[in-house]
């Protein structure tokens, strides 16, 4: 058991440095990236170069939870997508690089940059 958990873990590490490796952000194309928990689903864009996060967007916010979509459904991450577009577009951000981390590009993260898109912002 102690064993399976160490090697999936390892395998996740892998899976984001291999990603991290090709995706690098800076203040005019930050980069976007997703976290999701067992609950909740967060998103950011952050500059690498200076170490700062520019905007985020979760389901922590008041905003979703008052519209009561669920903590962690494809509504959800579709208005956590239209969420950060709008906070980029207040901040001049138009192109983003898209880090999706250790997950695979579907479900609520496909939902999430599909809505970014649609709102306006270009991956």
């Amino acid at each position: 058991m102690f064993n399976e958990l160490q090697s999936r873990n390892t395998k996740r590490k892998r899976r984001s440095l291999r990603v991290r490796k090709q995706v690098r952000g800076s203040s005019d194309k930050p980069r976007l990236s997703v976290f999701k928990s067992l609950k909740h689903i967060c998103a950011q864009l952050i500059d690498d170069e200076k170490g700062i996060t520019l905007a985020s967007a979760s389901t922590y916010t008041l905003l979703l939870r008052q519209k009561n979509l669920g903590k962690k459904s494809k509504q959800a991450a579709r208005e956590v997508g239209i969420l950060l577009a709008n906070a980029a577009k207040q901040k001049n951000i138009q192109c983003v690089v898209f880090d999706r981390g250790y997950h695979k590009y579907h479900g609520l993260l496909a939902e999430l940059a599909e809505a970014a898109r649609q709102s306006g912002l270009q991956f």
